[in-house]
């Protein structure tokens, strides 16, 4: 016969295994919405866009596993699979926490620009690569511009590098310049990519977009004014951290305000999460 305290350890037991059941069948609904986060991972990037059908795509993993944690909270703990991960140029603040991610998820493919890092983990990199490839059978496809991403209605143009960019000896300007759309929205990811960049963007594409990853964790070499005017966003996140570039700059903070476009923060604001319906852009934002 179970006494008293046995009763409420298996009570307890009950309930958590009962809510545990419940989150999974709540995390393996399929979304139908397209959900867009901005991690906080300190002075680097991080993207992930959940398109609907809950196809993962993760843009950049930041400067080391902070980015194991931030993606715990938006996955079930039992999801240990993203369809793709793409890398926006070789820089530590971009791949180095994707060594980790390549080693604790599965992944369909690994997309990137073709170039090598300078950094000597990029070898680490690419070693993890090559084993998630091995064991996984995942894709490693090179994209330039003019190439398109395409799931149902969801598709990411590749509006640069060029050729001439792509050999630059800067490597932010071989940045992978992705525009998400789907329907009437828009959201452009634009890595680390100076004025110069900007310039050739505004001269070749409408570049008009609900949202804006903005370039450079907002340096002042970002952020030029004929280019926001052009892109004219609602919302324009700033992934930044602690760091000693005064990161973002009074300048381009101005030029954002200018605009009127609505400026979230990474370093402020935590994990940033927009949830697009109906044309409708929901923000959420969870800091610790």
């Amino acid at each position: 016969m179970l006494n008293r305290n046995h009763l409420i350890i298996l009570f307890i037991f009950l309930v958590a295994f009962d809510l545990f059941i419940w989150s999974l069948i709540i995390f393996n609904n399929q979304n139908k919405n397209l959900e867009v986060y901005f991690f906080d991972i300190g002075q680097g990037d991080s993207e992930m866009v959940i398109l609907p059908g809950n196809v993962k795509v993760l843009i950049d993993g930041g400067p080391d596993k902070k980015i194991l944690s931030e993606l715990a909270d938006v996955l079930s703990p039992t999801d240990r699979y993203i369809d793709l991960i793409i890398l926006s140029h070789p820089q530590m603040d971009h791949f180095a926490g994707l060594i980790d991610v390549l080693k604790r998820y599965k992944i369909g493919a690994f997309i990137y620009n073709g170039r090598a890092g300078e950094a000597k983990a990029f070898k680490d990199l690419e070693n993890a690569i090559k084993e998630n490839l091995k064991e996984n059978g995942a894709l490693k496809i090179i994209l330039a511009q003019s190439d398109k991403i395409k799931y149902r209605d969801n598709v990411f143009d590749v509006l640069s590098p060029p050729k001439e960019f792509l050999a630059s000896k800067e490597l932010n300007d071989t940045t992978l310049v992705l525009r998400l759309s789907i329907g009437n929205f828009r959201a452009l990811f634009t890595g680390d990519i100076g004025e110069n960049i900007e310039k050739y963007l505004v001269e070749n594409f409408n570049i008009g977009a609900d949202v804006l990853k903005v370039g450079h964790h907002g340096s002042k070499f970002s952020s030029g004014e004929e280019f926001l005017k052009k892109t004219n966003p609602k919302i324009s996140v700033i992934e930044v951290g602690k760091n000693s570039y005064g990161h973002p700059t009074t300048q381009t903070l101005t030029r954002l305000a200018n605009i009127g476009s609505q400026i979230f923060r990474t370093d402020f604001d935590g994990i940033i999460k927009l949830v697009i319906h109906n044309n409708a852009i929901n923000i959420f934002k969870k800091k610790w």
